[in-house]
């Protein structure tokens, strides 16, 4: 093989997370190509909507294709038109066959967002904050035909601050994986460094998401739906309901104390809160049914039947 320090590379991904990795990976190598998933409707007008990454593709003037399924004919003939030497992998959302994987000389690296083995699979972040991980990471490494459990090149760790959301965990991930793509590269493509085995224990799986998981149980612990708070900000977003309407909650926070009866109204420090299993969950920012997000303070206001 020709040991090329700048290989013939296609990115593949599609949500905001993958943007920093597009963004420095077209600054250390040749980017030939960008496979992302198609336009899909978004919003409450269902309008057709690009991902984040076709929209970063188009300003850098890279090729591009959004096949529904990367195994469609005319996908992998264009992947065999571009040649690429390497592939590189960061949330795209579709499973790589060996028809792919065995392409580019160089393999498939992948930016994961967890401390593989721990978390594979599609909702890493949002599992690491469900679990109350003290701290998340990425993880650079080789796919296989397996789900994340291809061999490692490289890890960074990173605290997970108890006011992270899904949200701003993935925004720090998505920087801090972009960076350790690059920094571990040259080593990679100079066969200095060798792709290591997953350890043999300590692994975990995080499911997909699904829409309805947001719902909040409130005979389950307050610390516990305040992290499902944080991890499913801002999707699937979690929610109650109130006066027979759904009311998203954005933020909010646990306090210790006993009551009966969960899922009773309470006001605690001046602010709404509902009894759980254990301690009371206080609302700090919720959305009712038709209106904009509001701080739960304001919202208290004129909820008049929210019982103190």
């Amino acid at each position: 093989m020709n040991r090329s320090p700048h290989p013939r590379t296609v990115f593949m991904g599609s949500p905001e997370f993958a943007l920093p990795t597009l963004r420095l990976l077209v600054e250390a190598v040749p980017v030939v190509g960008v496979v992302t998933q198609p336009d899909r409707p978004a919003g409450r007008g269902q309008t057709l909507t690009p991902p984040p990454v076709k929209v970063l593709a188009q300003s850098l003037n890279l090729p591009l294709i959004q096949p529904a399924r990367l195994r469609e004919e005319a996908a992998l003939q264009q992947l065999h038109a571009w040649a690429p030497e390497l592939i590189v992998v960061a949330a795209f959302g579709q499973i790589l066959r060996s028809a792919v994987l065995d392409l580019p000389p160089f393999g498939c690296l992948n930016v994961h967002a967890s401390l593989l083995p721990r978390w594979r699979g599609a909702a890493p972040i949002q599992a690491a904050i469900l679990a109350g991980d003290p701290q998340t990471g990425v993880t650079i490494m080789r796919l296989d035909p397996g789900v994340d459990t291809g061999p490692l090149l490289a890890q960074r760790s990173l605290p997970i601050d108890l006011q992270d959301t899904a949200l701003s965990l993935s925004q720090k991930l998505a920087e801090l994986g972009a960076q350790l793509l690059v920094d571990t590269l040259p080593a990679y493509l100079s066969d200095e460094l060798i792709p290591q085995p997953q350890p043999a224990t300590g692994e975990t799986y995080a499911s997909m998401l699904k829409k309805d998981a947001g719902q909040l149980d409130f005979s389950r612990p307050a610390h516990e739906l305040a992290r499902r708070v944080r991890a499913f900000n801002p999707w699937p977003g979690a929610y109650t309901t109130w006066n027979g309407q759904i009311l998203k909650i954005h933020r909010a926070h646990a306090v210790e104390g006993h009551a009966d009866d969960p899922g009773s109204r309470r006001i605690v420090d001046g602010l709404p809160a509902i009894v759980t299993a254990q301690g009371w969950l206080v609302l700090d920012e919720v959305q009712p049914a038709g209106k904009k997000p509001m701080p739960a303070r304001v919202f208290l206001q004129g909820a008049r039947s929210w019982k103190g």
